[in-house]
């Protein structure tokens, strides 16, 4: 929900002041007040099913809205909640669930039925490189921006990351970055936090990371701009999460023909022959999950690639794992890819 300042009333409201507010939502698919204290604190939930309840127990009109309110009511509780419990309350076929800070204040109202998922991660898009390789298109715009269909390329991803329930996306920019800026704005218009960490040089593909002061999410999914995907960012996820990873990097695989017979040897002799034999291998697909606590190996205010990071992480003894993308991915990186993409995006669905 973009905007839940209208579903919030004071609980000295009376009830016919809610019905009021109540016809003016008639238009959500889900109406619900979310009844709160002079402190902005969630006290109970309010349905035109709990108004008539309260009437037929005698209660009146212009009784507060207290009186009705529903006091048993679910709630998500910031950076304490599993994509399991955003599963138990699509069973209950709950759709407005709050979230609520450490004082039961409201910091958004999360509707599940606009949502794929709800993941608990901050994303981090690298958006600043100059792509060289797509001249003349990137000569007066920055890659990002360049239109896939009816949008930008990095607006599909923040699209996508949205409705698995992403709230703050950092962009890195440095190329062009005003016009990515000027274009993506603050993120209000989605009903997400857009904020910009701004590169004074090129930093590689993690290397700007570090200029964060503080992710809020214990887990980070990091992910190039220019990357045309339907990856599902819940089994993403949860595949990280069951597996216990320090950090995990999507991939896909590419497959190496070889037009000969290959001999497995021992010394000089022959044991087998495997005739023109393909080869799978996993290849690093630019989105990657990250615990926070391993961002203090990424060096301050350097230039620093991803591969570098993963190279770290495996000498520091960390758990790295891979995730093969099922779906579609696409790397827009020269004339070819992008001209795929223009094809591809009116028969995928991202």
């Amino acid at each position: 929900m973009k905007d839940f300042k209208q579903n919030c009333v004071n609980e000295k409201l009376t009830v016919k002041e809610a019905l009021e507010t109540l016809n003016d939502l008639s238009g959500e698919k889900s109406l619900t007040l979310f009844i709160v204290n002079d402190k902005k604190q969630l006290l109970g939930t309010l349905t035109d099913g709990d108004v008539r309840r309260g009437l037929i127990n005698g209660l009146s009109l212009y009784q507060p809205v207290s009186d009705f309110m529903f006091k048993d009511f679910r709630y998500l509780r910031k950076n304490k909640f599993t994509v399991s419990d955003i599963d138990e309350l699509r069973k209950k076929n709950l759709n407005l669930i709050p979230l609520l800070n450490a004082k039961n204040e409201i910091i958004r109202i999360i509707d599940l039925a606009q949502k794929r998922s709800i993941i608990p991660v901050d994303a981090f898009i690298m958006a600043g490189g100059e792509g060289l390789r797509l001249r003349p298109f990137t000569e007066n715009l920055p890659k990002p921006l360049l239109k896939v269909g009816d949008k930008p390329i990095i607006e599909h991803n923040i699209d996508r990351l949205e409705a698995f329930g992403v709230n703050t996306v950092y962009v890195s920019v440095n190329y062009l970055g005003e016009k990515i800026e000027q274009y993506l704005g603050n993120g209000k218009q989605k009903g997400i936090h857009i904020k910009y960490i701004k590169e004074k040089k090129a930093m590689g593909t993690i290397g700007s990371m570090s200029l964060v002061d503080s992710f809020e999410n214990d887990t980070i999914l990091l992910m190039n701009s220019d990357l045309l995907t339907n990856i599902d960012f819940e089994d993403f996820y949860l595949s990280f999460e069951q597996k216990n990873a320090a950090m995990a990097v999507a991939s896909v695989p590419y497959k190496v023909n070889v037009p000969y017979a290959i001999f497995e040897v021992d010394d000089e002799k022959v044991l087998s022959l495997n005739e023109k034999p393909t080869y799978t291998y996993y290849s690093n697909a630019g989105i990657y999950l990250i615990k926070k606590s391993l961002l203090k190996l990424i060096p301050e205010n350097g230039s620093f690639d991803a591969t570098e990071f993963m190279q770290r992480v495996i000498e520091n003894g960390q758990k790295l794992i891979y995730y093969p993308i099922l779906g579609y991915w696409l790397d827009i990186g020269q004339h070819d890819e992008y001209k795929k993409a223009q094809e591809d995006i009116k028969h995928i669905k991202l």
